[in-house]
């Protein structure tokens, strides 16, 4: 089997080994050998790409537009292929992987705009004769690294800004799935990204995440993945100074009031809670539902979950793929008995499932008669499985909205405008959604939340230049 090679200053390289993907759908089905990186090879990368950091932040937007662009375009001509890719590696449904793929092309594209439209200001100083220009530079070397369960959408939405505000990158991605990764680093290549301005050193986070961390000329890291490692991730930054942006994890609650559609309710509660195998940091893990409703949408719900159809993800007509890897799985199980420990009481599903080929598969779970004290309604679990917890109206249920160490997305269903608007105000999260699933947002706006969920400046959209760039203040005297 060919073993896909890490990119350092334009050229191709071995690792020190190689590592399998395996496909969580059919663990006897190996999507590819990646060459993992030892520590020399990211110091040749880090070093690449300082050297080329220079003349690409000093490129004109037409460069880099034309680049990006061209990544967008052949991105989404090969949306059917990338996205079989995806789901083979990773688990997502095949519409899941497309879409999953059709939005990374579309993040290259907005940013290939972005490049075009960065601004700064020309000010009047308080001094007579002197004139002030404010303008953004790139950082420089930017370390890149990346989770496995939205392995083309994530790294899009930082590479694509990096490269447009000019700086040089350093990418890892997560080793679980690494098939994505090496494919956006091919267009890359292919495309004529100039050699040092994008390196892929793929490898464990002990070894290549470790190494971006300390080096005195990454100047900035931007990480997704969980709240323990994303903590160890910016006291490290902070010890040398470095700029770092962090994406952590959720414990998102959707609010169900009486007043709401239930077909609305039940449809966004099984879509945010279940879909993607529920291994979205934005899924909602805490469905708080008021009194008068509440044994009508638990029905609801049950129902609708025991007609999801889990099987191979590549399968047609699969509504759910598989967990990610055994370990995951593992630990999904474990928390249902913690739950059951704990006094909910698990309404169905949750059980390992078989199916004609071997892999990682598990029922949707749902628990009911949970609290907001318990564990599988305080720990991020990272799979299908959702506690309903019952309130007795909306200032109840907005308290334990709030009442979490988390702050990424928080949903409310209601018909009430009034409840809506209090909702979004006072919700403690950094994205609200209103009659829709807290998983699922738009590209071209910001993404990113509050408390343990994030840390640093937002991601996505116009708001990615307060990271990918910093803010110089010019003087000029006549």
């Amino acid at each position: 089997m060919t073993v896909h090679k890490n990119l350092v200053a334009g050229d191709w390289q071995d690792g020190a080994r190689a590592k399998e993907n395996i496909n969580p759908s059919d663990i006897s089905d190996i999507v590819g050998e990646y060459a993992q990186a030892d520590g020399a090879t990211v110091e040749a990368a880090i070093g690449a790409a300082k050297a080329a950091a220079p003349a690409w932040g000093a490129s004109t937007p037409q460069q880099r537009f034309d680049l990006l662009d061209a990544v967008g375009t052949e991105i989404l001509a090969r949306k059917e292929e990338l996205g079989q890719l995806l789901s083979r590696e990773e688990g997502k449904t095949l519409p899941e992987g497309i879409g999953e793929v059709m939005r990374a092309g579309a993040v290259f594209k907005f940013f290939a705009g972005e490049a075009l439209r960065i601004t700064g200001d020309k000010i009047a100083s308080v001094r007579p004769g002197v004139d002030v220009e404010v303008t953004r530079e790139a950082l420089g070397v930017v370390g890149i690294i990346t989770p496995w369960n939205f392995p083309i959408a994530i790294p899009a939405w930082k590479i694509a800004p990096a490269l447009a505000y000019g700086n040089a990158v350093v990418f890892k991605p997560a080793s679980l799935a690494p098939g994505c990764a090496w494919a956006i680093a091919d267009i890359l290549a292919k495309a004529g990204v100039p050699e040092g301005v994008f390196n892929l050193v793929m490898g464990s986070g002990g070894v290549v995440g470790s190494a971006l961390l300390d080096h005195s000329d990454v100047a900035g890291i931007s990480f997704t993945g969980s709240v323990e490692t994303g903590r160890q991730v910016a006291a490290r930054c902070a010890a040398r100074l470095a700029k770092v942006q962090l994406e952590m994890g959720g414990k998102n609650p959707f609010v169900v009031l009486d007043d709401a559609d239930l077909d609305t309710a039940v449809n966004c509660a099984v879509n945010g809670a279940f879909f993607s195998t529920g291994q979205r940091c934005t899924a909602s893990s805490r469905l708080i539902v008021t009194e008068g409703i509440h044994d009508r949408f638990v029905d609801g719900v049950v129902s609708s979950i025991q007609a999801l159809k889990v099987d191979d993800a590549l399968a047609q007509g699969t509504q759910i793929g598989p967990v990610v890897d055994e370990e995951q799985l593992v630990k999904n199980l474990e928390y249902l008995e913690v739950g059951k420990g704990e006094g909910a009481k698990l309404a169905w599903g949750g059980e390992r499932l078989n199916r004609d080929k071997t892999g990682f598969y598990m029922a949707p779970a749902l628990f009911t008669e949970a609290n907001n004290s318990m564990r599988i309604s305080r720990e991020e679990i990272f799979g299908p499985v959702a506690s309903v917890i019952r309130v007795k109206d909306y200032d109840e249920a907005l308290a334990v909205a709030n009442d979490t160490e988390f702050g990424l997305s928080s949903g409310i269903c209601t018909t009430s405008l009034k409840y809506a608007s209090h909702f979004k105000a006072n919700a403690e999260a950094g994205m609200v959604m209103v009659n829709l699933p807290t998983a699922g947002v738009d590209y071209h706006v910001p993404f990113g939340g509050r408390k343990g969920s994030s840390y640093g400046s937002r991601e996505q959209g116009r708001y990615a230049a307060e990271f990918y760039t910093t803010v110089k203040t010019a003087y000029t005297a006549p």
